[in-house]
């Protein structure tokens, strides 16, 4: 498995985004479909090499079932048949930062004293001492963005965390972070987990810090969510279909592939709930894009769809 740099880490260039069996409908909400499909699904990850997962406190299928996903990754990892060496290779990555309260309403917080207990639930939902890589989930417009983010700095230096890694932050709060925390050579962001997919191209000034210091670049929705993947096979950008059977490899694996290509920093998170889902993913590792091709994928891309509400409102900067 070819392996790219995450913090203290090199891990399988390709990682597993864990949301989709815990959210509504999802494959491990079932006895029976969590056991047959959902659990095999990420011991088959494993199996092939990938030593990346990344989940979320949010990611449950109700506001009274928090940290669902987290109980069912660390279910996966503890019931893989793995080697003890091989499963210390595995890094699970988890967030924070996002309110669900009865009534399924959504807000965020990024008060001290909540990610303090955000993190300390997050650890004993993972049977962990120490979160590996715990990630700032959404910011608060209510909190000025250095308030925050010294507040997550706290959870490192409190020994919660082992390091720290920001999502949707813009290349403006990527810069004010790492003068704050550092790079990850000075213990400081060592990723950024932002939407990014053929169809969804917004902030790649943000790859171009990542690039400039080393922080690992995790896209989420890698092929532009599970509504909107079809948009990779036809239309426009039918030519990920074309030249994917060129290299043995289907238009979702050619997408992944091409973000590969796109920056060495870039580690794609795409969800897979099915072992041959999983399998399809893996096969965009052994695929080098010529030059040629790429130059062919960007030029059919579509235009970017717009940006996401959900970035909105941005917090204030200190005065």
């Amino acid at each position: 498995m070819i392996t790219r740099r995450l913090g203290p880490w090199h891990l399988s260039a390709i990682g597993i985004g864990c949301m989709n069996p815990s959210w509504a409908g999802g494959t491990a909400l079932d006895p029976q479909t969590r056991s047959s499909s959902a659990i095999p699904a990420l011991h088959a990850a494993m199996d092939a090499g990938i030593t990346f997962f990344d989940t979320a406190d949010i990611y449950a299928p109700t506001w009274n079932s928090y940290g669902h996903n987290e109980k069912f990754v660390a279910e996966a990892l503890r019931t893989w048949n793995g080697t003890k060496d091989q499963k210390d290779k595995v890094v699970i990555a988890t967030k924070g930062g996002i309110a669900r309260r009865p009534g399924e309403i959504w807000g965020r917080n990024s008060s001290l004293d909540y990610l303090l207990r955000a993190v300390e639930a997050s650890a004993a939902r993972l049977g962990v001492d120490k979160i590996q890589l715990w990630q700032h989930h959404r910011l608060d417009p209510t909190i000025e963005f250095e308030t925050q983010f010294e507040n997550v700095l706290t959870l490192k230096q409190q020994g919660l965390i082992e390091q720290i890694g920001v999502s949707n932050y813009n290349a403006k709060q990527l810069e004010i972070a790492i003068r704050l925390g550092g790079t990850p050579d000075q213990g400081g962001v060592v990723s950024v987990q932002n939407e990014l997919s053929p169809r969804y191209r917004h902030e790649l000034d943000v790859i171009d810090l990542c690039e400039k210091h080393g922080i690992a670049f995790l896209p989420w929705s890698p092929l532009g969510g599970s509504t909107n993947k079809a948009e990779v096979t036809n239309g426009k950008v039918g030519v990920f279909e074309s030249i994917g059977s060129n290299y043995g490899i289907s238009p979702y694996a050619t997408a992944l592939a091409w973000l590969l290509k796109l920056s060495p920093t870039i580690l794609p998170i795409p969800g897979a709930t099915r072992e041959a889902s999983v399998l399809d993913c893996v096969s965009a590792v052994s695929v080098e894009l010529s030059e040629e091709d790429f130059e062919t994928l960007n030029a059919s891309l579509p235009e970017s769809v717009p940006a996401s509400p959900e970035l909105l409102p941005a917090p204030a900067f200190r005065a």
